[in-house]
């Protein structure tokens, strides 16, 4: 895959929703798995795939009490090229689908100040408060044209050893938009049935799976009607001090 830039034209973000895709790794220094389910064959958007949990950013995710926000220097790496204030929400986003896909919880103990939204309730009542601080942002694709929704993800990794707090075995609490809910061998998931961009993905994560810092610079599809751009995301700090 080349890392070379391609100029491109405005993408339309009046059809592209902002979303957060989980990347839950276990036993990352060993035998790496990564949690992965199957959507519904009726499902609207890439029905029958394997995939990562996650969705789209809602409304009230901005308003959503993180006992700790994402870290620097991803949080930095999520401002470029978004729209000012969309951190927070990603890394809401973010912890509420690993919630209701999987029933796994990223949080903290503790109780919430002003009753949750409708659908932070299951996780309110849990006794945690979101916490952010172990997302670490490593890719970034818009869907293609043509596609029946498309989206603005952001893929983070997560160390599910280290970060979550419940039994990594234990998807009693997901909702059932995902079944056959599995840690799979990272080295074995590519042979499932999966989008293409959960394929590169996939490839990139391998390549870091015992790492876990965030890697130098995020690589980002970001398509539009007329090609699919490649590029690679370094910071708004690193904009800045770039040379002319």
């Amino acid at each position: 895959m080349s890392s070379t830039e391609t100029v491109s034209a405005p993408i339309d973000k009046s059809q592209i929703r902002n979303a957060a895709t989980v990347i839950a790794l276990r036993d990352r220094k060993t035998e790496p798995k990564v949690l992965m389910g199957q959507r519904g064959a009726k499902a609207v958007f890439m029905p029958n795939k394997v995939v990562f949990p996650g969705g789209a950013v809602d409304p009230g995710d901005a308003g959503i009490p993180l006992a700790a926000p994402i870290p620097m220097p991803c949080a930095d790496r999520l401002e470029e090229e978004s729209e000012p204030g969309l951190v927070h929400a990603l890394g809401a986003a973010a912890i509420r689908e690993l919630w209701e896909e999987t029933g796994l919880i990223l949080g903290r103990p503790g109780s919430w100040a002003s009753p949750p939204p409708a659908d932070w309730e299951t996780f309110a009542a849990t006794g945690h408060i979101p916490d952010a601080s172990a997302l670490r942002f490593v890719f970034r694709a818009i869907t293609p044209p043509g596609r029946p929704r498309r989206f603005d993800a952001r893929f983070f990794v997560l160390d599910a050893d280290e970060a979550v707090v419940s039994d990594l075995d234990d998807f009693s609490a997901a909702c059932d938009e995902l079944s056959n809910l599995q840690w799979i061998p990272l080295a074995e998931a590519r042979s499932f049935d999966l989008p293409f961009i959960t394929e590169v993905v996939l490839a990139e994560v391998q390549q870091r799976a015992s790492d876990p810092t965030p890697p130098a610079s995020v690589p980002f599809f970001a398509n539009n009607a007329e090609n699919r751009a490649f590029k690679r995301l370094r910071g708004l700090v690193d904009l800045k001090n770039r040379p002319d």
